[in-house]
């Protein structure tokens, strides 16, 4: 068995989160990736810390496994025909320079495709090649101006960003996706194209039921905190000693919650015997199931509720969501080499397929002398990394 892109080359001239998110990923099927860096500097990610690992930063290490880097200066006549030779023989480029950055240095889509005419190029931009073209993309301001933050948070407080860059995350999928499905087209037509993902875009593609509720009523929805706004009860509620998730989907499972609860009568009750009876009266219910739940411990209703067969969980920490993941068998994380942090692992399992085995994150320009020579070659597309 083979990884599924094993003897692909990317040329990997991206930075920051959604660009190498993408192309970690491309690595882990089995590409070769050869990342582009600025030389002396880096990817920005390398000096946003702490926390630092041995090599870099944790932050830069997290999206950057299994590659090699070459420091390439772009403004350079020699390191740019360096850089224009690895896009002649990439089957995939991926970028995320500010929108014709790469064109005026004679390595855009069309200047590339002239003489590597399979060619995936990807290009991952803030808010689209058009009229959004000269507006920075950065995952923070797209979740201000894209309406994520008017939707998190508590009812009462600020609009709040997520925990974690997530509309760059989502990014990084979508442009994978459109990579395999261009290679999927290639393979019949024989024929690349360029691919085109934007962090807007991405953020609106995600919003899914709140999106549909703004379009089908005209109405924006607000934050909500921790609560579901179609669905009760969908929230945390208080036990004796903390938060405890509960996500009753429909009315069977609201009635095991409550004859799990000691209140079988709740569930036949007119004010909560459906689910939007629920939601119309949601802070009575909270009221009533806050007043059974403090009577014990998060840790005791996890188990009895779940035992009813009605989804329940602690809410934890990152530390014991990967403690629950190796529980439950999933491998959460990964070695990538000696004197080095686990990283947590492409998180998708194949019948046929196998992984490559990773490597470790590169130092800036670890593979210099490597990829140089062998650019400097002539050569073939395919021949570097097979």
């Amino acid at each position: 068995m083979t990884a599924p892109l094993q003897g692909l080359l990317v040329a990997d001239f991206s930075r920051v989160l959604a660009g190498p998110m993408a192309t970690t990923m491309l690595a882990d099927l089995g590409a070769t990736v050869v990342k582009v860096e600025r030389p002396g500097l880096g990817d920005d990610t390398r000096h946003w810390g702490p926390p630092w690992t041995g090599r870099s930063s944790s932050y830069f290490e997290c999206a950057n496994r299994s590659k090699q880097s070459v420091e390439l200066d772009l403004k350079d006549p020699v390191d740019r025909r360096l850089a224009a030779e690895l896009a002649r023989r990439a089957d995939i480029l991926v970028e995320n320079h500010r929108s014709g950055t790469l064109d005026r240095l004679g390595l855009g889509y069309d200047a590339v495709s002239v003489d590597n005419p399979g060619i995936i190029y990807c290009s991952i931009t803030g808010f689209g090649s058009g009229a959004g073209a000269a507006m920075p993309g950065y995952d923070f301001l797209v979740q201000a101006v894209g309406g994520l933050m008017s939707i998190t948070g508590d009812a009462d407080g600020e609009p709040t960003k997520a925990g974690v860059a997530v509309v760059d995350v989502l990014t990084g999928k979508d442009a994978v996706i459109g990579i395999l499905a261009a290679l999927a087209a290639r393979a019949r037509s024989g024929c690349g194209q360029h691919v085109e993902v934007n962090l807007l875009s991405s953020l609106l593609g995600s919003l899914a039921n709140q999106a549909g509720a703004f379009l089908a009523t005209g109405t924006s929805p607000g934050p909500l905190g921790n609560r579901h706004p179609s669905i009760a009860p969908y929230e945390t509620l208080h036990c004796r000693d903390g938060a405890l998730a509960v996500a009753c989907g429909n009315d069977g499972q609201f009635r095991r919650l409550a004859a799990a609860l000691g209140m079988p009568g709740l569930a036949a009750d007119a004010q909560f015997a459906t689910n939007a009876a629920r939601v119309a009266n949601r802070a009575a219910l909270v009221a009533v199931l806050e007043g059974a739940l403090c009577t014990d411990d998060t840790g005791v209703w996890v188990k009895a509720l779940t035992d009813a067969g009605i989804p329940a969980g602690q809410v934890g920490d990152i530390g014991s969501a990967l403690d629950l993941a190796h529980g439950l068998g999933l491998e959460p994380t990964l070695d990538v080499g000696p004197d080095n942090p686990r990283q947590v692992r492409h998180p998708i399992t194949y019948s046929r397929s196998t992984l490559r085995t990773p490597t470790a994150p590169p130092v800036l320009g670890e593979h210099n002398d490597e990829v140089r020579s062998w650019l400097a070659q002539p050569a073939t597309r395919h021949t570097q990394g097979e």
